[in-house]
């Protein structure tokens, strides 16, 4: 049986207790939210990591991605990026790699990684494609299964897959005439596939196949927003909708089979629209968990992207959303270095952890009040505990003059802490 299944039976699982005892929720509850599909628990049963809950009322999550390009093959440094982003706190990494051996840099993650990994299997199927074929278009469906398959036997936990991209939703393309038509890669690619042979998505047109095979392994299907928009202007118009109604509809199907979803979502928002969107998703798909990139809330912050998402992501956390996907300070411009995937994985800690303060997660005000009563008793090892990055701030802390040493050097003898507390004790 399939967790869906069994939560349907009543029946609470070790791995149930497990996640329900971390999220400080019962496990009853977790159980009727993974059979009613709000919650899921991403692990392949292939897979032994710790399980990670995703949805409602557990704690915001995020997702780091790393992966090598045929520019850029370096496994040393995919792994030290996985190591980078674990330690500083991602629940998830996803390869996205498209050069290389992808096949054995994915099973040394699934070995060395200690969270959930997540995939995107059009990424390979192309590659390989376009090595036999010379062109992406000449993909055999057949072939984008097998590979599929091949990730959810070597333990992947979720996989992203494009099933909303029907040719109904091409049409709807056509016409809305946006800036930026399509930036999903899987996307782009399953589209020219589409409109170069004529022919229906085969994820959308087979999905009871592949709805099938995820049962095999309990994977999880992160439903691919192929549509997504990739700038401001194109946010939340008719083609970002068509496909968001036919995830829906396969959210449905797939909950039905006993198969864990969770439905990705957009992309570059203008910040009033962050709310609006999660809210449409959350009716559209019935509750179903919410995967956001950023989302960014401007197009202009080259460099500084991961702000940008940061400010979208606790927006979008705070309306709802369950999992944010990093977005580093590289993104648009090149692949991402070790330090890159730093930044974004705290950029993005921040904001899971703004926005389950203000969801009311159990558990999330606890660092904060533990900072300020840190901060009242001038306890600067309890400050760099609570903080994101201890080794940055007790480095900066390092420069501080001796004579500084127990306030911040901004404010120095002049420091408001000491002076309201000497005001109040009369001294």
């Amino acid at each position: 049986m399939t967790r869906i299944e069994q939560a349907r039976k009543g029946i609470i699982t070790e791995e149930m207790r497990e996640v329900a005892s971390a999220e400080r929720v019962s496990p009853e509850r977790l159980a009727a939210d993974i059979a009613e599909g709000v919650s899921v628990i991403a692990r392949n049963v292939l897979h032994d990591i710790r399980p990670l809950g995703i949805g409602k009322g557990l704690s915001t999550k995020i997702n780091a991605n790393i992966g090598t390009s045929k520019d850029r093959i370096s496994y040393d440094d995919e792994i030290q990026k996985l190591e980078v982003l674990v330690k500083h706190g991602a629940d998830a990494v996803m390869d996205l790699s498209t050069g290389g051996a992808i096949r054995d840099l994915r099973n040394t993650l699934m070995r060395k990684s200690p969270v959930a990994v997540g995939t995107v299997p059009i990424y390979e199927t192309i590659v390989k494609t376009a090595e036999k074929h010379g062109h992406i278009a000449k993909m055999d469906p057949e072939d984008l299964f097998e590979v599929i398959e091949a990730h959810a036997q070597d333990g992947v936990d979720f996989v992203t897959v494009h099933c909303g991209i029907t040719q109904k939703a091409i049409a709807r393309l056509r016409e809305d005439r946006r800036i930026l038509d399509v930036v999903s890669r899987g996307g782009a690619f399953l589209l020219e596939w589409m409109i170069y042979n004529d022919r229906e998505n085969p994820l959308y047109e087979e999905y009871d196949r592949l709805l099938e095979m995820a049962r095999k392994y309990d994977l999880t299907l992160s439903l691919g927003d192929g549509f997504r928009p990739g700038c401001l202007a194109d946010a939340t118009d008719r083609s970002q909708l068509e496909e968001l109604l036919t995830l829906g509809d396969l959210r449905d199907r797939a909950l039905e089979a006993g198969v864990q979803t969770i439905i990705e979502g957009p992309g570059h928002v203008p910040l009033n629209q962050v709310e609006l969107n999660i809210k449409m998703q959350k009716e559209i798909c019935k509750g179903a968990p919410f995967y956001v990139l950023g989302p960014l809330v401007t197009d202009v912050a080259m460099g500084y992207d991961h702000i940008a998402a940061a400010i979208g992501g606790a927006i979008a956390g705070a309306a709802g959303a369950d999992f944010l996907c990093y977005v580093t300070p590289a993104e648009h411009i090149r692949l991402p270095n070790i330090e890159d995937v730093r930044e974004g994985v705290i950029a993005s800690k921040i904001a899971a952890h703004a926005a389950d303060i203000a969801k009311g997660v159990p558990g999330a005000m606890e660092r904060d009040r533990k900072m300020a009563q840190y901060r009242k008793n001038l306890d600067w090892e309890g400050q760099i505990s609570m903080s994101f990055n201890p080794e940055r701030v007790r480095e900066w802390r390092g420069q501080v003059p001796p004579t500084e040493k127990e306030v911040c050097s901004m404010c120095g003898e002049f420091c408001a802490i000491k002076t309201v507390e000497r005001a109040l004790q009369g001294k």
